[in-house]
């Protein structure tokens, strides 16, 4: 154990971030093996498909993995899921339910504005005397 007190707190919060990390690392391998298992079975693939690319950009946002090494894995999950047969989804959820229009309703005619009572005209300054040199 460390005696300076900084040293002491970095080894504190080391220890959270380890515990944090080991989390998210074991999240992200749980949600790999799941896809993999729903390819090999045929089903649910694009749910398994969304959890895992979900898991591997929370990997990225906690800087766990690097982006390029995501970037990369995503495309071999969807590359692997186009091979199993799964039709890409871009967002199950919006395809689900229809959206709604949303029909804005027109603002009431403008009546022409009230002009302010009118002012006295403000007095402008003398301009300055020319003197001429001699």
């Amino acid at each position: 154990m460390p005696i300076i007190k900084s040293a002491r707190k970095r080894v504190k919060t080391a220890n959270k971030a380890a515990i944090r990390n080991s989390k998210t690392k074991r999240t992200l391998k749980e949600a790999l093996k799941n896809f993999q298992s729903a390819v090999t079975s045929g089903k649910k693939i694009n749910e398994a498909h969304d959890a895992a690319q979900s898991a591997l950009d929370t990997a990225v946002k906690k800087n766990i993995l690097h982006k390029n090494k995501v970037a990369r894995k995503k495309a071999q999950l969807s590359k692997a899921a186009k091979a199993a047969g799964s039709k890409p989804v871009k967002n199950a959820a919006k395809t689900a339910t229809p959206a709604k229009k949303v029909v804005a309703k027109k603002p009431a005619a403008k009546t022409a504005p009230k002009k302010p009572a009118a002012k006295k005209p403000v007095a402008k300054k003398a301009p300055a005397k020319k003197t001429t040199k001699k």
